[in-house]
Parts: structure tokens; C-alpha cells; sequence
């Protein structure tokens, strides 16, 4: 034990006399934070505090062989040993090279890998390359397993990162992760893993000095990144074999918020439709900031739930059973709370994920409405004739629950049918759905009717319901929508489609919009195919239609 106790305060010692040298060169050298908008702080501060870190552990681990106590002649520099320095060397200097200058995520994830990857080819494993599946030994598993591990490492090297976005807040849960388990591993008669942990719990304690509110030196990529490594690689190495899954569950408890921070990052952004490794505001300790906690307020409150989270994990390695699924329980519990209180069901609500799988399923096809309306599409896409294209539309425009539908027509409507067809009636009555809908152009009053595209009538109109007509009282609750017909490569008008949709009817359903724009763009082709057949050409004039009521200068027009 005074061994232990030696490593801390050498540890200890030495980061406080090489963080302010390490904040200096920083400053000399400009690896400054700088504020913004995503930050706290209101002035540039130094982030090479991890420089601090890094040396104080590694010098401390060099001089314990100078303690001449059985404890500290243990600790050798064997293969696994060198391999997990290696890894540790390189995680940091690719977050030391980050705070000088900025590395893309794909890279900073590149350098994480490699440095997981040597500490995996040292032997540093999350479960053993064979294990037993039903009673039967697994062979050939060192994928799984080499993919567990880099798991294991990228968890807990994101973590740190993430959490370090309050002064004080990403040193003080790393100290007292090491400190839960010096704890364990002394109880366990672990001495020379637990030395190994005081020294780390040592060098964050030393900078901490520095690094609490108001922090005169920040612990930068290359102090979160290597906090990271170094627990989640010697939690491995202080597993024993009677209580390797406890000893790997300890840091997971202890280290539960930035864990949970980490774990709810990636899904909260692709839910709002952010890139995935982008920062922003949506941490917990900003949902706290954002609560009206303080800087200090919100960092001694995450610091109390980590020393509950290290006291619980101290419990769990005693327990057996019952007890320790209880506490497991009552830890579920108190995640549910702290994402109900931090406003996260507000991305995660019922609702919203009924609503995402809803649309996901709408666009696999897997629900019946958009099949037959792609049924629809087919049977317009296969029109040979004008009165086949709007017979089919008005099919469709019925389905979608519009109420009026109207076609202008740029000459070739004028020149591909008799005078006396091109605006009477095709059809004094069609189905779709079980609504009725007429196809005359009298829809709409014809008085009603005169200011539309320059005074023009509608080549075809169509309404769903003809017992309520769209009249004066009507204009103030409609939706209108104008489609021009244009086609994409010769930029030809061949008319334009108009829909209103009466809002008292109800609005407009969830896809509506979305099927509306397939149903002009499958138009605007099979008018495209008509042309060619018949031989018509489309005026190039883009017409702008005027609205098809009175009312159009009505306040409260749609």
C-alpha cells in the first residue's frame, strides 16, 4: 500500500510542476482554444495540459523502480508492457497533432484504430481469441475478438473526448475512475496494476490544480484521447481471472455519464439529421449549462454522479445475483431520469419514431397506399392519349384527397383533339377510393373562372366532392399548388396543373407533397410521349397562372 500511495504523490508532484510548463509551450507554440460559439470560455486558453499528463504517468512509472519495494520491481517492460505504451504514444500524438492542427474525424479515427490495433497485438484483449459457445469451443474467433477490443478502446477514447467540454469536467471523471479502481485491485491483491492506476489517478490530479473552473490550460484532444486509452487498456491488464467480467465492469460504471454521453451522441445527431462525428451543443453538460447550472454547478454535479456511479461499481464487484441485477436496475433508473430531465425523450418520443418508421416503410414500399399509388404512376406512365393522362391523374389526385385539379395545356392541347373536346367533358363521373369526382371544366363557377392563365379557361378540370362547391367562403381556407409541366433538358412548358386543397376538410396527408412531385414529373413524361406521337410541338412561353378565384387578393388565401 505504501507503494501505491508513493506512485500517487510522485505522480501527483510531477504533474504539477509540468502543466504550467506544458500550458507555456502550448501558448509559445499555438495550440490555443480559441472561443466560440460551441464554447465556454471567453478567452484563448493553452490545450496541451495532456502533454502534462502523459509525462508525469510515464516518468512516475520510470522512477517506481527506484521505491525498492517487491510491488515496484514487478512492474517490467515486457512485450505487452511496450505494445500498450506503443498504442498510447500514438493515440496521443494524434490528438496532440489535432490541437495544433486540425485533423478530419476519418483520420482521428484512423490514428485511434492503430493504437487499439498495437495494444491488441501486445495481448491486450477484451475476451480471450477462443471461447465457448453451447459447450463448444469457438475457433478462428480473433476477428470478434480483435473487433470487441477496438470497441472497448474507441468507447472509452471518445468518451474522455466528448466530456471535455467544461473546465475541470473530463480530468475530474477520469481521476476518480482510476481512483475506484486502485481501490478494487488493492482489494483484490492486484498491487502492481493498482500502482499503476495511482499514478494515473496522480498525474489528472496534479493538472486538475490547473484545470478547474476558472482553467488556465485545457487538456486538449492529445490528454483526452491518451485518459481514454490508458483505462480502457489497463482495465484489461488489471483483470484477474476470477473476476474478469467485474474488473471490466468497474470503468463502465464509473465511468457511466461520458460513456452514456458518448453512446447517445451519434443517434441524437442522426436523428436531427447532423453528421455523425460533428461537435455541437447537445452534450450533457450543455443540457445542464442550458438548465441555468454554472460552469462549476454543472461539473461538481456530473462529479457526484460519478462518485455514486464508483461507489455502485465498488458494490457490484461484491455482489452476486439478485443484488447485483437490483443495482443494475436502480442504475437503469437513474439513466431514464437523467435523459427525461435533460429533455433527450424529445428526440426519442414515440411518436417521432412511429413517425420515422412510418416514412421508411412508405419509401422501402412496404405499405399498400404507396403501392397503389405507384400503380397509378405506371398506369400514367402507359397513357396514349390526353384523355387516358387525365382520366389517370384525377385517379390519383383522388387518392391524395385533393379537392380541385385543373390542366392548361400550351398548343399542343390545342392541336391534339377536336375544338369541341378540348373543354367538355370526358366523363360525367369517376371513382377512385370511393369518392366521386366530375371532369368539366364548370367545377368552378364560371364567373369565378376568368382570371386564370391570363384570362384563360382551364383545358380540363376535375373536383372531388361537385355537392361542395369551391366558392367565395371556401377561398380563404385553400391550399394551392401550380406544377408547370417543363421539361428538364429543352427547359419546354407543354402547360401547367393547378390543385386546391380546402384545409376544412382536413390537411393535406403526410406524403402528399412528396407523391405530388412523382405525379408531375410521370405527366410531364407521358405528355412528353403524346407530343411526340401526335406530332404536336409545346409553346416555349412559360405562362404563370393567376389564382382560380375572386378572392386572390383575400387575406388568409393559401
Amino acid at each position: 500500500m505504501t507503494t501505491v500511495l508513493a506512485a500517487f504523490a510522485t505522480a501527483t508532484l510531477t504533474s504539477l510542476v509540468l502543466t504550467p510548463l506544458a500550458a507555456r509551450a502550448g501558448a509559445r507554440l499555438g495550440a490555443m482554444d480559441m472561443p466560440s460559439q460551441r464554447k465556454v470560455h471567453t478567452q484563448p486558453v493553452p490545450r496541451s495540459g495532456g502533454a502534462a499528463i502523459s509525462m508525469a504517468f510515464a516518468l512516475t512509472l520510470l522512477a517506481s523502480r527506484l521505491f525498492l519495494t517487491d510491488i515496484s520491481r514487478r512492474l517490467v517492460l515486457d512485450y505487452q508492457t511496450g505494445m500498450f505504451m506503443a498504442g498510447a504514444s500514438v493515440v496521443f500524438l494524434t490528438g496532440l497533432y489535432d490541437d495544433f492542427h486540425r485533423l478530419g474525424p476519418r483520420t482521428k479515427l484512423a490514428g485511434q484504430i492503430l493504437a487499439a490495433s498495437l495494444a491488441y497485438a501486445g495481448g491486450i484483449h477484451i475476451v480471450r481469441p477462443g471461447f465457448a459457445l453451447f459447450g463448444l469451443e469457438i475457433l478462428g474467433a480473433q476477428p470478434f475478438t480483435y473487433l470487441l477490443t477496438v470497441l472497448w478502446f474507441l468507447l472509452f477514447v471518445n468518451a474522455i473526448n466528448l466530456v471535455d467540454g467544461l473546465d475541470g469536467l473530463a480530468g475530474g471523471v477520469a481521476f476518480f475512475a482510476s481512483v475506484v479502481m486502485v481501490i478494487i485491485l488493492t482489494l483484490s491483491g492486484a498491487y502492481t496494476m493498482a500502482m499503476v492506476f495511482a499514478a494515473l489517478a496522480g498525474a489528472v490530479l496534479g493538472f486538475l490544480r490547473y484545470n478547474f473552473n476558472p482553467a488556465s490550460v485545457f487538456l486538449g484532444d492529445g490528454g483526452s484521447y491518451f485518459l481514454g486509452f490508458a483505462i480502457a487498456g489497463l482495465a484489461i491488464m488489471g483483470s484477474v481471472k476470477t473476476q474478469v467480467s467485474a474488473a471490466l465492469l468497474i470503468p463502465l460504471v464509473a465511468l457511466g455519464v461520458p460513456l452514456f454521453d458518448t453512446l447517445l451522441s451519434p443517434i441524437r445527431r442522426f436523428i436531427l439529421g447532423k453528421r455523425l462525428f460533428h461537435p455541437d451543443r447537445g452534450h450533457i453538460h450543455h443540457k445542464l449549462i442550458s438548465l441555468g447550472f454554472s460552469t462549476r454547478g454543472a461539473v461538481l454535479l456530473i462529479y457526484s454522479i460519478t462518485v455514486c456511479l464508483c461507489l455502485m461499481a465498488v458494490f457490484l464487484v461484491n455482489l452476486r445475483d439478485e443484488k447485483a441485477g437490483l443495482c443494475l436496475v436502480v442504475l437503469g433508473g437513474g439513466a431514464v431520469f437523467l435523459v427525461r430531465k435533460l429533455g433527450y425523450f424529445d428526440y426519442f418520443c414515440t411518436q417521432r419514431i412511429v413517425e420515422w418508421l412510418k416514412d421508411v416503410s412508405d419509401e422501402a414500399g412496404i405499405q399498400r397506399e404507396r403501392r397503389c399509388f405507384l400503380n397509378l404512376q405506371i398506369e400514367l406512365s402507359r397513357a396514349s392519349s390526353l384523355e387516358q393522362l387525365w382520366s389517370h391523374i384525377t385517379a390519383a389526385l383522388g387518392m391524395l384527397e385533393i379537392d380541385y385539379g385543373s390542366i392548361y395545356l400550351n398548343g399542343m392541347g390545342r392541336t391534339a383533339r377536336p375544338a369541341q373536346g378540348r373543354r367538355g367533358s370526358i366523363g360525367s363521373h369517376g371513382k377512385d377510393n370511393g369518392r366521386q369526382g366530375t371532369h368539366n371544366r364548370r367545377s368552378v363557377p364560371p364567373e369565378r373562372s376568368s382570371v386564370i392563365l391570363r384570362e384563360r379557361e382551364p383545358d380540363w378540370t376535375w373536383q372531388r366532392n361537385p355537392l361542395q362547391p369551391l366558392d367565395r367562403e371556401a377561398s380563404r381556407f385553400l391550399m394551392r399548388l401550380e406544377l408547370p409541366l417543363v421539361e428538364d433538358s429543352s427547359n419546354r412548358n407543354h402547360g401547367t396543373l393547378v390543385l386546391l386543397k380546402d384545409l376544412r376538410h382536413g390537411p393535406l396527408s403526410h406524403y402528399a407533397l412528396k407523391r405530388i412531385e412523382h405525379l408531375r414529373r410521370t405527366a410531364l413524361g407521358s405528355l412528353e410521349a403524346i407530343a411526340l406521337r401526335e406530332g404536336a410541338v409545346s409553346i416555349p412561353e412559360l405562362i404563370t397562372p393567376g389564382f382560380p378565384l375572386e378572392s386572390i387578393t383575400h387575406k388568409g388565401t393559401a
